[in-house]
């Protein structure tokens, strides 16, 4: 039997005199208690300072209470009930199982209020509401005024852990003062059956304080060396000896046994700074000194670690009591008296917590100050905004599926109904993961080692974001996506797919997307001319319930059919089937995955107040931004994470962008001098390891809001999904836009369907007439774009963004293969803008951005001057059964597009590439 094991079976029970967030998150918490290690929890002012001011554990809560602008003393407290909540949860089975004797989580109150009775009263009832957990205790320190609010407190029935006891004549009082408040709880009518209190009395610092007027002594010559060796470290177990001797005496009085007989309980003496502060002496002696019946000792880290190590366990707390008498008494013979010795280190305790808290109170405010700047000028605007939206409920109207947040109109708030089950995603993920997991094993067993996605927009975004930030870390299939029907993509997926065995997942909310019923039909086909009769067990589709893909997949004999909730919309759906079954296949540990998604989300829940909402708080700086004019939401991502702005920038841009209104994302785009940026712009920062700290803290030095998060691991990327969601949602109805349609989307598929079918009549497609035709094979077509004199590329660029005005943005939406070499080009097209004129750019591929940026481009604010690029010397690729080739799809997408932007009067300039490649046009 270990040592700790027995240290319990005797009657003492050990309780940690540490709590910290980290322990929490990482399951040592939960390790010590599944152990039987610790049977509570005690913490104090100084525990957290510590916790909260070496660590990085609290700054996203510290960040989103700063943004609400919170006070310093609100803060702490919330971080600690929160911590608290999640630790008496740990322990509630074990409180259960000991019927309320053990699997206590001690909170203490302000210690500024130790000397006012009555405001520590009122804040005991305060904190019991707050934490709402049978197993808390509230501490209270035992001053004068401290023992009126314990009796308060107890005849209230509340659970009290009295601390900061030095003396055994204010242990008889603390005593004296449980009693009692069950006296009066009985008198009342009330039961006392389940109330609870320990007695926190302290050791160490006894001994701290007597050896060193001993040591004074010695040196003054007042004392030998030699006695004041000899009486050194005995003080403090004294004292507590004797206190022990009082407990038994005074819980086995006609009083008392009134009580205990009425169900009252003992009030347990606790032995608290049980660590020794000389390291001369044991490093358990305050542990194996003071075993006793009925006893409970709260130990910090290392002490913990060298008990379980080498401590013995022996019952000694009432062995030799009278001699510990005598060497009380014999210490007053050197003008050492007890009585003044505790009372100095009572005033000393709760002048150092008082001190600790204010020192805490301090670092808050500190990154309060920190965070608050980072709004500029959008800080008190942004507090007005989060009071208006706790007033006005948004969040419980928000969960209670509430249409009225986004729209008047009554047909699209009953549609709004059916679009906000994301909301639960989280937590309805975990039943979903042992049949994923199965299915991972199934699929790796029969030697498949990669998967190409088919699909657009919400369908595939999520599985990409996870599939480049896990990069290389799992040991599942490796994932390609093919979101695009440019036909060099649709070759350079074929031609990846034919080295490894290739899972094709294809995903479709809808389940008739144009782009993936290509692609389907082009793998599809060279599967069959392969695996003749099999062909469907290398594909697997994710699609709504009752779609045209579902039926599709079964005629076909797809290997399996994932249904994803009809009830989310494709942008909001990363942690439904579409995000999941790409997550398992990769290899991700998705309970881990979603029990950290888990953890944020119950911090989004309605029920959590409006300033400790992240979504909520991020949802009104983001509409704060708009209504301030800073519509131009710049994204700064660090590696492994920049995909994830590809995913936001769809988010975003098709929830918001409706309406003549909406957030512009600005993904990716290469940083200019500082000076440059114009005012409309609002930046966050993804940080990882700090590569972009010095442009970040320019940004901020220039007056531009710019808010930071830190992404350490892929495996929070579930939570920045959640954040996102909320916060876009919140965005929108604070605009008053609905988040969760996109009618020019299916405008610009109803053009490219023209398109085609025109295409398929006349074998060619009709264009309007061209501006300028080129020498060097560049065709130009623009709308509200004046060319005159644009003899170049570079010349007819500047035409276009020389029409730019104050708010405009440069969008290039470009059909081109999506490689490194035109990315790079593209790249350096957009530097050459902002150099110029400082205006904001974006940057999609066609057609994989009109299922993202797309509808914000036509149904969003006419602040964009739009540079198409076509690329018409692309490879003939057919797409089989369609009678056109994807060479004609994606351009069919491009006109379409353009006579959509034009429908709209928007600026557009539109360069086809009929002769030199994009890299060599924009060199010449």
């Amino acid at each position: 039997m270990d040592r700790i094991t027995k240290l319990h079976e005797v009657g003492q029970s050990l309780w940690y005199d540490n709590i910290e967030r980290r322990l929490l998150k990482n399951g040592e918490m939960a390790a010590l208690i599944n152990a039987g290690d610790i049977r509570g929890v005690t913490s104090n002012p100084s525990i957290f300072q510590n916790a909260i001011s070496k660590s990085t554990d609290y700054d996203d809560a510290l960040q989103t209470m700063s943004w609400a602008g919170w006070d310093a003393e609100d803060m702490f407290f919330q971080l600690a009930i929160e911590d608290i909540q999640d630790t008496a949860d740990l322990f509630a089975p074990l409180f259960k199982k000991t019927g309320g004797k053990d699997g206590f989580v001690s909170l203490e109150v302000n210690p500024k209020l130790a000397y006012d009775a009555e405001a520590t009263y009122q804040q005991v009832l305060s904190l019991w509401k707050l934490v709402n957990r049978p197993n808390l205790m509230v501490k209270i320190p035992a001053t004068k005024e401290g023992l009126i609010a314990i009796r308060k407190s107890i005849a209230a029935g509340k659970n009290i852990n009295v601390t900061l006891i030095f003396s055994v004549r204010r242990y008889a009082e603390v005593i004296d003062a449980y009693l009692s408040g069950l006296e009066d709880r009985l008198r009342s009518g009330l039961s006392i059956e389940q109330i609870n209190s320990v007695a926190s009395f302290f050791v160490s610092r006894v001994d701290s304080k007597i050896d060193k007027k001993l040591g004074e002594f010695a040196s003054s010559g007042k004392m030998s060396k030699e006695k004041s060796e000899n009486l050194m470290g005995k003080a403090a177990i004294a004292n507590s000896k004797v206190a022990y001797q009082l407990y038994e005496e005074m819980f086995t009085s006609d009083r008392a046994q009134k009580l205990i007989d009425a169900g009252g309980r003992p009030q347990r003496p606790l032995w608290a700074s049980t660590s020794t502060k000389n390291p001369a002496y044991p490093d358990v002696m305050y542990v194996e000194e003071l075993i006793g019946v009925n006893t409970v000792n709260t130990v910090p880290p290392q002490t913990l670690q060298a008990f379980r190590d080498h401590g013995k366990v022996k019952l000694t707390i009432g062995t030799d009591v009278d001699k510990a008498r005598v060497f009380l008494n014999e210490l007053s013979n050197y003008g050492i008296h007890m009585d003044e010795i505790t009372q100095e280190l009572e005033d000393e305790g709760v002048r150092s917590f008082a001190n600790a808290f204010s020192s805490l109170s301090e670092t808050i405010e500190e990154r309060k100050k920190e965070f608050q700047d980072s709004l500029q000028s959008l800080e008190k605007n942004v507090e007005k905004e989060i009071d208006k939206l706790a007033e006005d409920q948004t969040m419980q109207r928000m969960f209670a599926k509430d249409g009225s947040l986004w729209t008047k109109d009554s047909a699209g708030q009953l549609e709004i109904q059916k679009r906000l089950g994301w909301l639960q995603a989280p937590f309805t993920a975990s039943s979903k993961i042992p049949a994923l997991i199965a299915f991972r094993k199934e699929i790796q067993a029969e030697g498949f080692t990669h998967m190409l996605l088919l699909g657009m927009g919400g369908s595939s975004l999520a599985a990409e974001v996870l599939g480049q930030s896990f990069a290389g870390d799992l040991n599942g299939l490796s994932l390609s996506v093919l979101d695009s029907t440019d036909p060099g993509q649709v070759l350079a997926e074929e031609k990846r797919a034919e080295k490894e065995k290739t899972l094709f997942i294809v995903a479709s909310k809808s389940g008739s997307t144009s782009e993936v019923q290509a692609n389907l039909s082009y793998f599809y086909q060279k599967m069959k001319n392969k695996h003749e009769g099999s062909a469907g067990e290398y594909f697997i589709a994710i699609s709504d319930p009752g779609t045209s893909l579902i039926t599709q997949a079964m005629d076909m004999g797809f290997r399996r059919v994932f249904e994803a909730d009809p009830n989310v919309g494709g942008r909001y759906s990363a942690l439904t089937m579409f995000g999941l079954v790409p997550a398992v296949l990769l290899g991700i540990n998705l309970q881990e995955f979603i029990d950290n998604t888990i953890e944020f989300a119950k911090d989004c829940q309605p029920e959590v107040a409006a300033g400790r909402n992240p979504g909520l708080v991020l949802g009104s700086i983001v509409g704060e931004a708009l209504q301030s004019g800073k519509n131009k939401l710049t994204i700064i991502a660090e590696e492994p994470f920049r995909s994830f702005g590809s995913w936001l920038e769809q988010l975003i841009a098709e929830s918001s962008g409706k309406l003549g209104l909406g957030i512009v994302p600005i993904d990716i785009e290469p940083f200019t001098r500082i000076e440059n940026y114009q005012r409309d712009r609002f930046f966050v920062y993804f940080r990882n390891g700090g590569d972009f700290q010095t442009q970040v803290e320019q940004l901020i030095q220039h007056k531009h809001p710019t808010i930071t998060f830190d992404l350490n691991s892929p495996y929070t990327l579930g939570q920045e999904f959640y954040r996102w969601e909320i916060a876009t949602a919140i965005a929108c109805s604070i605009m008053g836009v609905n988040a969760f349609d996109q009618p020019n989307v299916q405008e610009n598929k109803l053009r490219t369907e023209e398109k085609i079918s025109d295409f398929k009549k006349k074998g060619k497609f009709d264009v309007e007439e061209p501006a300028l035709e080129l020498s060097n094979g560049l065709i130009l077509h623009s709308n509200n774009i004046a060319l005159k004199g644009a003899n170049t590329f570079k010349k007819a660029l500047d035409s276009a963004i020389d029409s730019a005005t104050e708010n405009s943005y440069i969008a290039i939406n470009a059909y081109v293969h999506r490689n490194e070499v035109n990315f790079e080009t593209l790249q350096a097209l957009r530097a050459y803008i902002l150099e110029k004129t400082g205006y904001a750019t974006t940057l999609g591929f066609g057609p994989r951005f009109l299922h993202s940026t797309g509808q914000l481009h036509k149904g969003g604010p006419n602040q964009g001057i739009f540079v198409m690029i076509t690329d018409e010397k692309m490879p003939e690729v057919e797409i089989p059964g369609w009678g056109l080739g994807f060479q004609d799809l994606i351009l069919a997408q491009a006109i379409g597009d353009y006579e959509s932007l034009k429908s709209q009067g928007r600026a557009v300039i539109w360069f086809r590439l009929k002769g030199a490649g994009l890299a060599e046009i924009w060199q010449s």
